[in-house]
């Protein structure tokens, strides 16, 4: 009984005081951060390769990262800012042990069969389609900044670069993306595939594909 409110009370701890006490060797506080990263990990590593399985294996990777230089965090790190910047090194050195792994294309995907969803489907297909043409680092920058939602200084943290490098980049990023986006609306190719994942910029009113 004691353990659990002690993990009730942990949920409303911030991830900062959390990875102190991991810091200070409480192991068993790193299963809270966990549950509060192990989906938008998974989903960050998914639409950089589109694979589920190195996806999960690479985020139980970044927590035993985590725990392994937990002696690495510093007091006052912003740690989304820290974990993004494990999860950018743990990928790094996958694609370095396994340079034949093949990138995710849309047509791996099962084929759209709900006529009624099929315009939504087509268009995040494409949109899918045009996120993946992209540079791996482009892909990254959008990833961080629209995916995860972090901000501009955690994400120049992660990066190591400054803040204004990060502005420049995401800028260039989603610029490019409409580029290919709009080109590959204009082939319109048949039987468009689902990739069953939510549009990455649906809201064009609000610029972010201006």
């Amino acid at each position: 009984m004691a353990a659990q409110a002690h993990c009730a009370m942990s949920n409303t701890l911030p991830d900062e005081e959390i990875m102190l006490q991991v810091r200070e060797g409480v192991s068993e506080m790193l299963t809270v951060l966990f549950d509060r990263y192990q989906l938008p990990l998974f989903n960050f590593y998914l639409r950089l390769t589109g694979d589920r399985v190195v996806s999960e294996d690479l985020v139980q990777d970044v927590f035993f990262r985590v725990l392994k230089y937990r002696r690495s965090y510093r007091p006052g790190t912003p740690f989304r800012a820290w974990i993004y910047q494990i999860a950018r090194n743990a990928r790094i050195d996958y694609a370095r042990k396994h340079p034949q792994s093949v990138e995710f294309e849309p047509e791996m995907s099962p084929a759209t069969t709900d006529r009624d969803n099929a315009d939504a489907e087509q268009q995040t297909a494409l949109l899918h389609r045009a996120l993946l043409q992209l540079p791996a680092d482009k892909r990254e920058v959008l990833l961080l900044s629209r995916f995860q939602e972090m901000k501009y200084e955690d994400i120049a943290r992660t990066l190591e670069c400054e803040v204004g490098t990060v502005k420049v980049r995401v800028h260039r990023a989603l610029r490019e993306l409409r580029d290919r986006f709009e080109k590959l609306s204009a082939i319109k190719p048949k039987g468009t595939s689902q990739t069953g994942l939510p549009l990455p910029f649906p809201n064009r009113e609000k610029g972010r594909l201006q």
